[in-house]
């Protein structure tokens, strides 16, 4: 439901919440604008002496008023003519005409009316409407995949457009709402819904036969400082009876020239006092740094609209291609899918293509979407979870786990699930099996016990396939074909050679970073942007699954760089190792965004092995700012093996490469990287202590033996591996 309130007002009515967002951005320039352009008053000046002395300059003054800017005008009728000019507070001289600063006529009409009197407000407040419902829904959809309103600052990742959608929603929804809100007021007080009209003191009439009193004498004027002046008209020389009107913050007054005596006043009323504040917030009259703040986050809507609407094109086309899918409402079987890089989604379709050729009506979605309310007529729920680094939600299912153990009973339909991920990692299938934990906790039935698929198996695959089918009694027994993601040619342009020595062949492979078309470089998509630790996934010949390896490059550095070492009867690293300067390999990138520095001048300790180096290697590079970086690098020998070593030490010179401890296990007294580090255990809990971030990179084992080194080296200081990590401070890429 919430996705459907945030989608369709902001396809429908994306043109006039643009209008309204630029307009709206434009005007808030105003406000600062006209309190630069005028003196202001100061602080001891009263409105009995700004009268005065505008009195002077002009005999036959009529009105004075004081905008929320500090700007002062003055009417007058001098020889028969109208006059009315900017004054100067200071000097009650003219400063030039009070016309609107160029163009804020045609905005505010834009703005308010369209154009369109009455009927144009209404529009502007239907997409004011609609601007609040994309707030407010667009605030709970963020909320729902940081995991809860706790983690509503925490880091993001996925797609970049879905990244970026939810960084810009983060800073500019509470604007936004405020915005909406305040638009809405103002059109219902125009259109006399609300109580309260303006406070107007009753009439009254001035005693005719004394003469006027000078402007000091008159205790009102007298005592009121001019900054909270609005608006003071002045009796009529023809009228002996009239009176002065002084308007200010606290209201209105009718008072007697002749006397000096209030002879009436009134004071606003709350929706009239609520209605000024209104207008203030979404006008940013009298709060100009505020209005300058709303502008800028109105600007971020047509930034929102690009990302929304590409995300949503990316979800439709991923729709697309689930063929027949059933309405959720009558679906009997319900296939949820939970997949960071989308390769699930492949096994999902599979699925989804078997059910309903064997005649169920099948209904599949992202796990995202779960709903049991949904899904009235469902006799089973199927779960396809991969699980992201270390046995994490994808990011699309973050919170699912809440919702589920927030349910007061379990569904009805038993539930399977199926687990993704790679075996050879710690946590494998670590989000598939805390859903089937979240799921037992509130006593949901199993249709079959949880299963896994290691490394996309279509064996595996099939295996739990043809256990589905017994327990629907269905002749279910599916092939997969992975499908072949797509790819761009990349060509190599060199190459370095390490490592025969030690009969450990590794090559630094650079290629050449691949025209961008116009939508990848304003989106950042494809190789129009990547960072050092974003992944490149090359796809072997003869062969549908890609493999793949850490960037040692950014997009900066205008080339593609990894370390590849050569495994004996390893498909792609024999094919990439075998590659001469000018061949070509089929690839695409991934973005990492879990694996890079956090922002900041902090320290960061880069700990790696062999090929783990590259994306170490890639950091100290791009580290133009001389951040302190500490790199511990283990190898073979440093005649054979020891990768980047000129590169190393030119860094270091540098500045970009504060200290480089290396490990020899073949080379001198044998030695790993995790013995270095114990060696360096004071100078490491130091860093640490002083917010340092940890990044760790290289072979499973290494990872381990380093990870129970910093826990002994981490005690004295009250910390461990995993309360950095949760701090966002320690980090792996292991493979």
């Amino acid at each position: 439901m919430l996705r459907f309130l945030h989608r369709w007002p902001g396809l429908l009515a994306a043109l006039l919440v643009l209008v309204l967002a630029l307009s709206g951005s434009a005007l808030s320039l105003y406000p600062a604008l006209e309190r630069l352009a005028v003196p202001q008053a100061e602080s001891t000046l009263t409105v009995a002496d700004l009268a005065a002395r505008v009195a002077s300059a002009h005999p036959g003054l009529e009105q004075i008023r004081r905008a929320p800017s500090g700007r002062v005008v003055a009417w007058w009728f001098e020889g028969g003519r109208p006059g009315a000019a900017v004054i100067d507070p200071a000097t009650g001289a003219d400063l030039g005409s009070p016309d609107p600063l160029p163009g804020s006529r045609f905005l505010t009409d834009l703005h308010r009316e369209l154009f369109a009197g009455d009927t144009g407000r209404l529009v502007a407040a239907a997409g004011a409407a609609l601007m609040l419902a994309l707030a407010i829904s667009g605030a709970w959809l963020v909320a729902r995949r940081m995991g809860g309103w706790s983690r509503w600052f925490g880091r993001t990742r996925g797609p970049l457009a879905g990244r970026l959608h939810v960084e810009l929603a983060r800073f500019a929804v509470g604007g936004l709402i405020l915005s909406s809100l305040t638009a809405l007021w103002m059109t219902a007080s125009m259109f006399s819904l609300l109580p309260d009209a303006a406070a107007e003191p009753a009439p009254a009439l001035a005693t005719a036969t004394l003469p006027r009193l000078p402007y000091d004498q008159i205790p009102a004027l007298a005592n009121t400082p001019a900054a909270a002046l609005r608006e003071l008209s002045l009796p009529s020389p023809d009228d002996p009876t009239d009176t002065f009107k002084l308007v200010t913050e606290g209201g209105a007054a009718l008072i007697d020239p002749g006397t000096g005596a209030m002879l009436s006043s009134a004071t606003p009323g709350f929706f009239e006092k609520a209605t000024e504040i209104m207008v203030m917030l979404h006008t940013g009259q009298g709060a100009s740094a505020l209005g300058l703040l709303l502008g800028l986050m109105s600007l971020s809507v047509p930034a929102l609209a690009l990302t929304g609407v590409r995300h949503w094109w990316a979800g439709l086309r991923s729709n697309r291609r689930i063929r027949r899918n059933a309405r959720a409402q009558l679906a009997e079987t319900v296939v949820l899918v939970a997949s960071e890089g989308g390769t699930t989604w492949g096994f999902a379709r599979t699925l989804h293509d078997g059910l309903t050729a064997a005649g169920q009506k099948v209904h599949t979605a992202p796990l995202a979407s779960f709903d049991p309310a949904r899904y009235a007529r469902a006799r089973r729920f199927l779960i396809l979870a991969a699980t992201y680094g270390e046995g994490e939600a994808p990011t699309a299912a973050k919170g699912v786990l809440d919702r589920i153990a927030a349910l007061t009973s379990a569904p009805a339909a038993p539930l399977a699930i199926l687990g993704f991920g790679d075996r050879t990692f710690p946590q494998f299938c670590g989000f598939a099996e805390s859903l089937r934990a979240a799921a037992a906790a509130i006593g949901w039935a199993e249709l079959l016990p949880m299963a896994t698929v290691d490394r996309q198996s279509a064996q595996d695959f099939a295996r739990w396939s043809r256990d589905l089918g017994a327990a629907l009694t269905l002749p279910l027994d599916l092939t997969h074909l992975p499908e072949r993601p797509k790819t761009t040619a990349l060509t190599l342009i060199s190459r370095r050679d390490h490592g025969a020595e030690v009969q450990a062949p590794t090559s630094i492979l650079r290629f050449e970073v691949p025209q961008a078309t116009l939508w990848q470089r304003l989106t950042g998509q494809g190789f129009a942007r990547f960072e050092a630790g974003d992944l490149i996934g090359i796809l072997p010949k003869g062969s549908d699954l890609p493999r793949f390896y850490s960037l040692a490059s950014s997009a900066r550095d205008g080339f593609l760089e990894i370390c590849v070492r050569r495994h004996p009867g390893g498909l792609c690293s024999g094919q990439l190792t075998d590659l001469t300067p000018g061949a070509t390999v089929a690839g695409f990138v991934r973005r990492n965004p879990g694996f890079r520095p956090q922002k900041g001048r902090k320290p960061v300790i880069l700990i790696g092995a062999g090929t783990g180096v590259g994306p170490l290697a890639g950091f100290i590079r791009a580290n133009r700012r001389h951040r302190p970086m500490h790199l511990y690098f283990g190898a073979r020998a440093p005649q054979s093996d020891l990768l980047y070593e000129a590169e190393l030490r030119d860094w270091q010179a540098a500045g970009q490469l504060t200290r480089l401890t290396t490990a020899f296990s073949r080379h001198g007294p044998k030695t790993y990287v995790q013995d270095a580090l114990r060696a360096d255990a004071p100078e490491l809990a130091r860093l640490i202590r002083a917010g340092a971030q940890i990044m760790v990179c290289g072979g499973r084992d290494m990872a381990a033996a380093v990870r129970a080194a910093l826990a002994e080296i981490l005690i004295p200081i009250g910390q461990t591996p995993a309360t950095l990590k949760a701090e966002g401070r320690y980090a792996e890429d292991v493979y």
